[in-house]
């Protein structure tokens, strides 16, 4: 039995055409990864809204939020706003 080596011989256009389409392909595989790595970094974007003494409304970013300590707990309004300064 003769065995056929293909180093010899000629890659044909029949040939070309799967490495040439796998090659365009794979490119577009990678991208999927890219739009996981956008959803991620969304919580750092979010805001809460939040409610000051004198009614008005403050956005703050959450990422502010779960980095504040507290001082406090339970106080009520009056004392809070005597540790403020405000009254």
């Amino acid at each position: 039995m003769a065995s056929s080596s293909k180093k010899g011989k000629p890659i044909s256009r029949r040939g070309i055409l799967p490495l040439l389409g796998t090659s365009l392909l794979l490119p577009l595989l990678g991208y999927s990864k890219n739009e996981d790595k956008a959803e991620t970094e969304t919580p750092e974007e979010q805001y809460e809204t939040l409610l000051k003494p004198d009614g008005t409304v403050v956005k703050v970013k959450v990422k502010a939020l779960k980095k504040s300590k507290v001082v406090k707990k339970n106080i009520p309004n009056s004392t809070f706003l005597q540790w403020l300064g405000k009254k």
